[in-house]
């Protein structure tokens, strides 16, 4: 799986947390009823939104997931070139040892110690690097679910509906209350508003 990949599944996976947000009840199972006026459910409204596809044609979610693959590029290469040089450096430095090229002992030890903090410094920078693509992820997320969940409810208020769930728990349901089209519309139209 490529880095693109998986920042994708990332996002889509926050993404889908947010709509799919369940509480556990601790060792109670009986079903207790709702203390709010029940709905009919012959008037009950219900829609649902394919959340990967959603996601698959978000434009915001494509240049977020872009921008983290180039970033994630740029690290790549930034630590392979240095992991490059750190590696010539130690055949430079095998050689040497090996041409008792050095003067001393302490010679050899200084240029030794010298090539290992390079390479403490490199799987530190490594690590950095990790760390804030990671918490970039988190926050594009975060975006991206705050941003689809307040588009949502405000589709939401000119439709009516009782309920909109997320196609991923759905075993069946008729195409026609699928919303996923319509609500991308606005999203994508939302999104080319506010990136001019």
């Amino acid at each position: 799986m490529n880095i693109k990949s998986i920042s994708k599944v990332v996002l889509a996976s926050a993404v889908i947390l947010g709509f799919c947000q369940c509480k556990q009840q601790s060792g109670n199972t009986n079903v207790t009823p709702q203390e709010h006026a029940p709905i009919a459910l012959s008037g009950l409204k219900i829609a649902y939104i394919d959340v990967d596809s959603l996601l698959a044609n978000y434009a915001f979610y494509q240049d977020l997931a872009e921008e983290i693959l180039r970033k994630q590029e740029n690290y790549t290469l930034l630590l392979s070139e240095e992991r490059n040089k750190i590696e010539n450096d130690i055949k430079d430095f095998n050689n040497k040892v090996e041409h008792q090229v050095y003067s001393s002992e302490e010679r050899r030890n200084a240029e030794y110690n010298r090539i290992l903090k390079r390479q403490q410094a490199l799987e530190e920078k490594a690590t950095k690097y990790s760390q804030e693509l990671a918490d970039e992820n988190n926050a594009n997320s975060q975006k991206i679910g705050e941003t689809v969940e307040n588009y949502i409810k405000e589709y939401n208020k000119s439709h009516g509906y009782n309920l909109i769930i997320s196609k991923t728990s759905l075993l069946f349901a008729d195409e026609t209350l699928n919303v996923t089209a319509e609500v991308l519309e606005g999203l994508n139209a939302a999104y080319n508003q506010t990136s001019k």
